[in-house]
């Protein structure tokens, strides 16, 4: 089987393709290009990356509705995003539509290598420490959502699947693993393993933020992730083995 690293960089500039492709390859890994997300779903059709390195501002689609459609499939490669702008809000919203991480133009090729190591590294702990929960029982319900925790899957009250990152299924099975508590973001971060504290002080609230549009408010029973004020968060509806 195949060990290589294969990244894949999507920039409309053909010069920091270049330039940030050289770089990555001298230092071990296999880089393809992509000048557009056109280009970028067609190599993603054809290959299989373990990481996406993609710039946001691009002509045609940018490179934020481009997450967006990475995050509606299943299992897509962890996304570190650039940007030319670098403003807080650019960062903060390329993370809640499920980035990994985020880097501002022009950027230091040393800089991106080491956030691409981390996450990188951070991908191949989650899936080193397979499932917590036992084998007989691979799936967790709540409010008519299932959890399919074998099959890192989660299935609406419909039973349609709904996309997750890595980041956002390991952050909701901590939750239903531990529920109707108040959880610290350290406690959640301890738990979901895969959020490094020390990338993002915010990665815990903007995880949380991307869960709840991913769940919705909970009709019914309102929100299923409920704020406590100076303490943490609290997974609300009864959870029971599937």
């Amino acid at each position: 089987m195949d060990d290589v690293t294969r990244l894949l960089l999507v920039d409309d500039d053909e010069g920091i393709r270049t330039l940030m492709g050289a770089f990555l390859r001298k230092h071990g890994y296999e880089v393809d290009a992509a000048g557009s997300t056109a280009e970028m779903r067609e190599r993603l059709a054809q290959s299989r990356y373990d990481l996406i390195v993609l710039d946001l501002m691009m002509p045609g689609e940018d490179g934020l509705s481009a997450l967006r459609r990475l995050g509606e499939g299943r299992r897509a490669p962890p996304v570190i995003m650039l940007s030319a702008v670098g403003t807080d809000v650019d960062r903060i919203v390329g993370l809640e539509m499920g980035a990994e991480d985020y880097l501002a133009k022009p950027c230091n090729p040393r800089e991106l290598l080491a956030r691409i190591r981390t996450v990188l590294r951070r991908a191949e702990r989650a899936a080193d420490d397979g499932p917590a929960v036992d084998d007989a029982a691979p799936g967790l319900r709540f409010a008519g959502w299932r959890l399919d925790v074998a099959g890192h899957l989660l299935f609406d009250p419909d039973g349609a699947p709904v996309g997750l990152s890595d980041g956002e299924f390991r952050l909701l099975r901590a939750f239903a693993e531990h529920p109707r508590r108040v959880l610290t973001r350290d406690q959640l971060l301890n738990y979901a393993r895969g959020l490094d504290a020390e990338q993002y002080d915010r990665a815990i609230d903007v995880q949380v933020s991307r869960l709840r549009r991913r769940l919705g408010a909970s009709r019914a029973d309102g929100d299923l992730i409920r704020t406590v004020r100076n303490e943490g968060y609290m997974f609300t509806p009864v959870v029971t083995k599937a």
